[in-house]
């Protein structure tokens, strides 16, 4: 007989620790999370905030979180599916969608905590890097950036987010390097460029190079901007609109969707004793019926 190497022996079944669920899931940055929650002893659990991004392929979620030891806590959320209340119908995923969600999720959560005059942030989207300025009576709302599994690359759709909670009047610790239109050989920002694409200047561009280039492309890909009535000339006075309905009213707006009167069954409804006796009674009394039938016929 052969000798085979054991190459994993009994002790290290004996001692193999089982990672956690999410981390197996590959969908939490531990190593990352615990520098997110971790606080100070001398602050006597006080919560520490994360401001929450996450995008999937229809939707934008924003989320102000704090870690506690039954679990995480959502004190205000903001999603990207609530823009079309604001007068922003198409287009509700890309770089200005996301200011947009951030700057609703920072004028919501300052207006609960009723910080919202006080702290007005940057009223007017200019491009340029902007923090929020302590005020005599309460510091400013502090929270911490999360990303969670993104590449933190320059321009990504999340410092789109993060730029319109700061403008909305968070202080939110940051770098201008992962901004839209961060030059890296010149190391400066160019807020022109960042301006672009708060009000989807490089929607419009795109748009227009297909009207004039790829006229079949443009009717296919932009088929709800056409719908709509929605003009690449048009997009920066949109989002302008948008920005300052989002600023009147940030707050949340109860559904108005009717509950079901009668909620739908998928499986069969579990009968009782008696109804499964009478049942089982039914059946054999009409087993013997048939046997019975058969015999009468031989």
């Amino acid at each position: 007989m052969v000798f085979v190497k054991a190459h994993k022996t009994k002790a290290y079944f004996k001692r193999y620790q089982v990672k956690f669920k999410r981390r197996r899931e590959g969908k939490t940055d531990y190593r990352a999370r615990i520098r997110l929650i971790n606080q100070d002893k001398n602050k006597y659990n006080t919560p520490k905030y994360r401001f929450v991004v996450r995008f999937s392929n229809k939707d934008i979620t924003a989320q102000i979180i704090s870690a506690s030891i039954a679990g995480d806590i959502v004190l205000a959320a903001s999603y990207a599916h609530e823009l079309p209340r604001y007068g922003l119908e198409v287009g509700l995923t890309n770089y200005a969608a996301a200011y947009c969600t951030g700057l609703l999720l920072a004028r919501r959560v300052l207006k609960m905590l009723e910080m919202d005059e006080e702290y007005e942030g940057n009223v007017e989207a200019t491009g340029e890097d902007f923090s929020v300025e302590p005020a005599e009576s309460r510091r400013p709302f502090r929270a911490l950036l999360d990303v969670g599994l993104i590449r933190t690359t320059t321009g990504n759709r999340v410092f789109g987010a993060l730029k319109g909670a700061l403008d909305g009047g968070l202080d939110i610790p940051h770098s201008d390097k992962r901004f839209s239109g961060f030059e890296k050989e010149k190391k400066e920002l160019d807020p022109e460029v960042h301006r672009k694409y708060i009000f989807g200047g490089h929607v419009a561009s795109y748009m227009k190079m297909l009207m004039e280039d790829e006229p079949e492309k443009y009717q296919s890909h932009f088929s709800e901007y056409i719908k709509r009535g929605v003009e690449p000339d048009g997009l920066e006075e949109l989002y302008k609109k948008v920005h300052a309905a989002i600023r009147a009213d940030p707050t949340v707006k109860k559904s108005e969707k009717q509950l079901p009167k009668e909620h739908k069954r998928y499986n069969l409804k579990k009968l009782t004793y008696e109804e499964r006796k009478a049942k089982l009674i039914a059946h054999l009394e009409a087993l013997n019926s048939a046997a019975d039938g058969h015999d009468d016929d031989e």
